[in-house]
């Protein structure tokens, strides 16, 4: 039997490759504040425990060398424009650091139009990773504390971005992690997978995390929060647990851009980008599609088209 080796704790990038993307976000924030072309720069800066990091919105030239980047940069500061937006106090264009996953949650959300092109100017970042919810962030980034979204992650450089900061370095080959958990979940039966998923959701506590969290999550009064009518009932029961999952994993296809931000939030740890993940492999395989590469108005569930596949019609 073979024994697996535990997953190695050298670092996978040397610090010259953060140092180069924060000295140039840094770089294009004092240019565009001081020229006045956007009236707000939203990006990270140092956290209060060593190696974190956490969202600000930057509106002085001179406190634009706060800015950083570094794998603690874990947040989808897209929340920034739509749900936390009060945060904002837009007077102009606003310019954004992104990296490629948090550029396919902009992207759909310019596509269901929550915003439009013209008024943001993107930092794309030559993301590299970040890490997992629950790793050292005092430690550098390694194969044991990089984020499971990262290890298959395809969008690296952020296309369609304004600007991009730094150059990405030689990438490790890793083992995916997402990707064999849903081929488990496949080889399973769906009495199997079922009780996979109602053994997960029977840990869910309602704090309801993953929906602040998510920036396509937008709506000013959510569905599952109304009484009269009720939709999904409030309590963390198991029949309102599975509706609100399921409902939500719904809501979500065709549009999840693979942040996993719902995933870290959870306090449970609920593996809720795997649901995600698997949603977005039926969307590949029946419709082509996939979410958040290019702003689109519609997805293949707001849609409908002579030639759908119709198989699941019994």
């Amino acid at each position: 039997m073979t024994i697996p080796t535990a997953p190695s704790t050298t670092p996978l990038f040397d610090e010259a490759y953060y140092a180069a993307v924060t000295a140039a976000i840094r770089v294009e924030a004092t240019k565009l504040l001081s020229e006045g072309t956007v009236s707000e720069v939203i990006g990270y800066v140092a956290g209060r425990r060593p190696g974190s990091a956490m969202p600000a919105v930057i509106t002085d030239p001179a406190k634009a060398n706060d800015l950083i980047f570094s794998p603690g940069c874990r947040n989808n500061l897209s929340l920034y424009l739509t749900k936390a937006k009060k945060e904002v106090k837009k007077s102009g264009k606003v310019a954004i650091v992104a990296k490629g996953c948090d550029m396919r949650a902009l992207a759909g959300l310019i596509g269901e139009n929550q915003l439009k092109r013209e008024n943001l100017h993107i930092i794309g970042v030559a993301c590299a990773g970040v890490y997992s919810a629950n790793s050292d962030q005092a430690k550098p980034l390694s194969e044991a504390s990089i984020a499971r979204k990262c290890r298959e992650c395809k969008v690296h450089l952020p296309e369609g971005a304004d600007f991009i900061a730094g150059d990405l370095p030689q990438l490790p080959q890793l083992p995916p992690i997402e990707a064999a958990e849903l081929a488990r979940l496949e080889a399973m039966t769906p009495e199997e997978r079922w009780a996979f998923w109602k053994e997960q959701f029977s840990r869910c506590i309602r704090c309801l995390a993953c929906r602040q969290v998510c920036p396509f999550c937008f709506c000013e009064q959510c569905l599952c929060d109304r009484n009269r009518p009720q939709g999904i009932e409030s309590t963390p029961r198991p029949a309102g647990n599975m509706a609100w999952h399921i409902v939500r994993a719904m809501h979500l296809t065709g549009r999840c851009g693979g942040c996993a931000e719902c995933e870290r939030a959870c306090p449970m740890d609920i593996p809720l980008n795997l649901l995600n993940r698997k949603m977005a492999q039926e969307m590949k395989e029946l419709y082509d599609f996939e979410a958040g590469l290019a702003p689109q108005e519609k997805g293949p569930l707001n849609e409908y088209k002579e030639d759908d596949d119709q198989s699941f019609i019994k």
